[in-house]
């Protein structure tokens, strides 16, 4: 959710580091901005409300005339407290001694406030951030890493932090437990960050810390301790993104560009996995957990959000693919459920950051009752990818707006090829898994042709532009779609929108439909096309506007969107889904909206 930047190195280096690292961050947290760094022997801190640009302004209207070698640097997305600056990021103690940035949330907060404030600790602003700064001041005693060790323990809940004091103005120190934490290295300057896209203009060489693990800095020479104080030993990684990866590429939006990055996010996400002498799928990251597959007689598929979306495709995948009883569940609501796990479940948790809270705790539950354990993300070293048995990586690069597009395709292909995988050590057969995987073999071509076409789609956009609801309808694999479609348009574009099964239509929501109302139907040609046509049918008698999407002209139907039939059930609704996600990126550019960073929205949810 927010976004950390820690620097530690050259001093003629350290604002701008800090300032390009947050503008990198900012999809994580953009309703406040800070920093603080060495400014002679103080500590130099300045924030403001809004975006990283207003801190830069208000950065040059105070600019001090000599920066230190550290300093920490935070984008907020507000839990505690409003959007303001006193509760921006760094937070300082008392005394202004400690100054900190922090992801996550401390539970037990106001236990400690209140302590704090009876020993006469006054406190300036609402966050459970001030209160760490103030704890770690309480316990200070000369030694920064002791204080902070000291104040692990009694600390309850997530917490990332970069913390710098004013007696050691050379010492930079990071702790992680439960929200990201990661160290970018060169060969004279250490970085922290919340995720790599902050860090990748200048060293593609990181470390991942653990839970419970802090990282003591002096200049580029760190130490890593586990919190009891014991020396940790950690390999090094090299990261495959790049710069121009996680840049716009020419797009007026990060959004658009991740949406025209599907035919190419499709091939990286299958490449070497698909098996055509045999009709079968290979994955490396499953190699080792292959044999226990074959008594697997129930799966569970984790995910919220668009990754929720793509989970309830991958039921109805598994479910008609492989034979195997399969449930999608919503992360946040699975520890708080009767689930029947046991060693014989296959649990698959779908992150695209893979540090989502509510499914890094829902895979801990998971864990307690022995099940085989696989992930989907596209975080390399990220928690999910460190705590799950085995699992599969995306390999789609950065995605940097906030709503999810690309990620949503690759971790559909992903599980239509999993359903293959576990159906080809059963009964599905060779014809039937062939015809699939050469049809997702097909897709990039075909989103192509609709990526081609999508100035018909921004038309379709102008006629619902100023609708303030709409209903999303499809059936069997397109009712996913028809979720995550209206999922979209409420992120991206504040309408709200309904998303459902067009067999659930006159089971209520048929109540509301009048000239008003317009419906995006989801009518291309399958098994159930008949159906939607049907339900199309009710609509019109009731005078409801209808767009539909569809494989050819339907005269009956007021405005088509015509896609190519790629011929095959299972893979038409993901280009489906490309109508829809361009659907809802024009609908938000007629209204002017900020498209990347949606209000209240962060892009990778580390807190419940």
């Amino acid at each position: 959710m927010c976004g950390i930047v820690a620097y530690s190195g050259n001093a003629d280096q350290t604002l701008n580091v800090l300032l390009s690292g947050l503008k990198r961050l900012e999809y994580r947290g953009y309703d406040s901005a800070g920093i603080a760094m060495f400014s002679g022997k103080n500590v130099y801190c300045k924030k403001s409300v809004g975006k990283v640009s207003n801190l830069e302004l208000a950065i040059n209207d105070d600019m001090p005339s000599n920066t230190g070698s550290v300093g920490v640097a935070h984008t907020r997305w507000a839990t505690h407290g409003l959007s303001t600056v006193a509760n921006a990021h760094p937070q300082q103690s008392y005394d202004k001694k400690i100054s900190l940035v922090h992801n996550g949330i401390i539970e037990n907060y106001r236990e400690i406030k209140n302590k704090l404030e009876a020993s006469g600790i006054k406190f300036q602003s609402e966050t459970d951030t001030e209160v760490i700064a103030n704890l770690i001041r309480s316990l200070y005693k000369g030694d920064l890493r002791q204080a902070i060790l000291e104040s692990s323990v009694i600390l309850e809940g997530a917490f990332a932090l970069a913390v710098i004091c004013e007696d050691e103005p050379n010492r930079l120190i990071g702790v992680k437990v439960s929200s990201p934490l990661v160290v970018g290295l060169t060969e004279n300057e250490v970085i922290l960050a919340s995720d790599v896209s902050a860090i990748i203009d200048r060293t593609k060489e990181v470390i991942y810390l653990e839970d419970g693990e802090l990282i003591d800095i002096t200049g580029a020479d760190y130490e890593i301790f586990n919190l009891t104080n014991e020396v940790k030993h950690k390999d090094i990684v090299h990261i495959d993104w790049d710069i121009d990866t996680a840049n716009k590429g020419g797009f007026e939006h990060y959004l658009l560009k991740e949406i025209m990055e599907q035919p190419d996010v499709i091939k990286e996400s299958v490449r070497g996995r698909l098996v055509e002498a045999e009709a079968d799928i290979k994955f490396g990251g499953l190699i080792d957990v292959r044999d226990k597959l074959q008594k697997i007689n129930r799966v569970v598929i984790l995910g919220i959000g668009t990754s929720y979306y793509s989970a309830k495709l991958g039921e109805l995948y598994f479910n008609a693919l492989s034979g195997i009883p399969t449930t999608a569940v919503m992360s946040p609501e699975f520890r708080y459920t009767k689930n029947i796990i046991d060693e014989n479940t296959w649990v698959i948790a779908i992150s695209q950051s893979g540090e989502t809270s509510d499914t890094i705790a829902a895979v801990n539950e998971a864990k307690k009752h022995g099940a085989l354990i696989t992930g989907v993300v596209n975080v390399v070293g990220s928690t999910v990818s460190r705590i799950t048995d085995a699992g599969v990586y995306n390999h789609i690069g950065p995605e940097i707006s906030v709503a999810s597009t690309k990620a949503f395709t690759s971790q559909s292909v992903i599980l239509l090829m999993h359903a293959l995988l576990l159906g080809r050590t059963g009964d599905l057969g060779f014809s039937e898994s062939l015809e699939i995987i050469n049809a997702i073999k097909k897709l990039p071509d075909v989103i192509n042709e609709v990526l081609k076409e999508r100035n018909k789609i921004e038309k379709v956009a102008s006629s619902i532009k100023d609708s303030q609801s709409l209903l999303y309808i499809g059936r069997q694999y397109n009712y996913p779609i028809a979720l995550e479609g209206s999922l979209k348009i409420k992120e991206i574009a504040y309408v709200h929108a309904e998303g459902l099964s067009g067999g659930e239509l006159k089971h209520g929501f048929i109540a509301l439909i009048d000239e008003y109302l317009p419906t995006i139907a989801i009518a291309t040609e399958d098994s159930v096309t008949s159906k939607m046509l049907s339900n199309i049918a009710e609509i019109q008698a009731r005078k409801g506007q209808v767009i539909a999407i569809t494989n050819k002209e339907i005269p009956s139907i007021d405005k088509t969107i015509i896609v190519p039939d790629i011929g095959c059930d299972f893979v038409q609704p993901l280009v489906n889904n490309v109508v829809l996600q361009l659907l809802a990126y024009y609908v938000a550019k007629y209204k002017n909206l900020d498209i990347d960073q949606p209000r209240n929205l962060a892009k990778s949810v580390t807190v419940e």
